[in-house]
């Protein structure tokens, strides 16, 4: 089985056609989002509607939390504040729930889906080094645990009691390992690579590849502009170092 596994589309349609027109070419049996369809971006609608056409099975991210009322606004940094607070105001009721149903993770064969940790999950923490990563392994019963939130893709390896990390690349799962994914952002990088992010689960194989690929952010920025959110949120998406 082959899948598709991406996250923090963050309304950026752009990003989001390109890596679904990548995809086509990548034998794709399930398409599987780890949330933040929403925020950011200004293509809010067109995401959803796409996540649907995929069929893809999704989780929440904060971001779906935010919109939706279960997350406080003062949970989020200033620019995240104003990207949700703007969004939330947009959302149609059917859109609103879909979103609001979300589950906080998921399992599937060998492997299990959340947007940010396996530790208290709705607190949607930052998986940035090994004492979180620790925390999430203990928690974890199956090969891999798939994430994303800190828009940057890397996999953290656990082998009896040691953890490695590697950046993103093609890696193949060994049966006495544990590994934490993280695809990256498909709307916004933030690793010092603009391109967007997203990765491809071989079960048979047993085989992990993050991917980039190119996009026209500049129309993504133009669109951010004239919605009249801050100029930061567009700018950013172009930086080498955010």
């Amino acid at each position: 089985m082959r899948y598709a596994i991406f996250s923090d589309v963050h309304s950026n349609l752009e990003a989001f056609q390109a890596v679904r027109l990548a995809y086509q070419n990548e034998n794709i049996d399930h398409y599987l989002c780890l949330g933040d369809i929403v925020g950011y971006g200004t293509d809010y609608s067109q995401c959803i509607r796409l996540i649907k056409e995929l069929k893809a099975v999704t989780v929440a991210g904060n971001h779906e939390w935010g919109v939706c009322g279960k997350l406080p606004l003062e949970s989020f940094t200033p620019l995240a504040k104003e990207a949700v607070a703007w969004t939330a105001k947009r959302l149609n009721p059917e859109e609103l729930s879909f979103l609001g149903s979300l589950p906080l993770t998921h399992s599937l064969e060998d492997f299990v889906l959340a947007h940010s940790s396996l530790e208290t999950p709705e607190e949607f923490y930052y998986l940035n080094n090994y004492d979180q990563a620790y925390n999430t392994f203990n928690l974890l019963r199956k090969t891999a645990c798939f994430i994303g939130h800190t828009h940057k893709p890397g996999i953290f390896v656990q082998e009896n009691a040691l953890l490695s990390f590697c950046k993103a690349g093609t890696l193949r799962l060994e049966e006495n390992k544990r590994y934490i994914i993280n695809a990256g952002s498909v709307g916004q990088s933030r690793d010092g690579d603009w391109r967007a992010s997203f990765a491809v689960y071989d079960s048979s194989s047993k085989t992990v590849e993050i991917k980039r690929i190119a996009y026209d952010v500049k129309t993504t920025q133009k669109k951010i502009l004239a919605c009249g959110l801050t100029e930061e949120l567009a700018l950013r998406l172009s930086s080498e170092s955010i």
